[in-house]
Formats: structure tokens, sequence, C-alpha cells
């Protein structure tokens, strides 16, 4: 899914203006991710893994949401698409994506309370 975003966003936005406002704001988010993969560090992956003995991270990020990266990624696919005036496919690719996420969170929280 994420392939066929970036894609389609390499197919359609080349000619298309950029929108300084959401293109702020996405770069925010990215600051967010940075913020993400600091926090984790090492133990960043995009596999389902759980570190037997190890606690949960409570920090960074993580002292104030659940899956923080998750809700970067939803941002990113939200908005980049608005960057380039492209709200159907920012509708379109959001909707997959809360598909995706939906499988991907409920497998992540039955790993972690084993």
């Amino acid at each position: 899914m994420h392939a066929l975003w970036l894609a389609s966003l390499w197919w359609l936005a080349p000619s298309r203006p950029v929108d300084g406002f959401w293109l702020a704001l996405f770069v925010l988010v990215e600051l967010m991710r940075a913020w993400v993969l600091i926090t984790l560090g090492r133990r960043w992956t995009t596999r389902i893994i759980v570190l037997p003995g190890e606690p949960l991270v409570r920090t960074g990020p993580y002292r104030f949401v659940n899956h923080p990266n998750y809700w970067v990624v939803t941002a990113e696919i939200a908005m980049l698409p608005l960057v380039f005036g492209l709200p159907w496919a920012a509708l379109i690719f959001s909707l997959l994506n809360g598909a995706v996420l939906a499988v991907r969170i409920r497998e992540e929280n039955r790993a972690l309370r084993s």
C-alpha cells in the first residue's frame, strides 16, 4: 500500500503546485517521526518483535500516545497528497492505511499482551 501511495504521488504530483501550508505541516510531522525514531533507537523495526524481559518504551512521544509512529504514518499519508492539491488521493490512501493499521495495531497489541 505504501509503495502504491508513493508511486501515485510520483506520477501525479510533479506538474502540480505546492501548497506551503500543507508542506509546513508535513515537515512538522517528519520531525515527529525523528522524535519517535530517536526514542526507540535500536528497538525500531517494521516487524512486530517483543523483547522478553524488556520494559515497554514510555519516554518521548510514548508518554503521550500509544503507537506514535502510526500517528505519524497516518498524518503523512493524508498530508503529502494535500501538499500537491490531491485531496482524493489523501482520502483513498488514508482509508486503505486505516484498514492496514487496524490489523497491524491489533496484532501488535496482541504481541505486547503476551
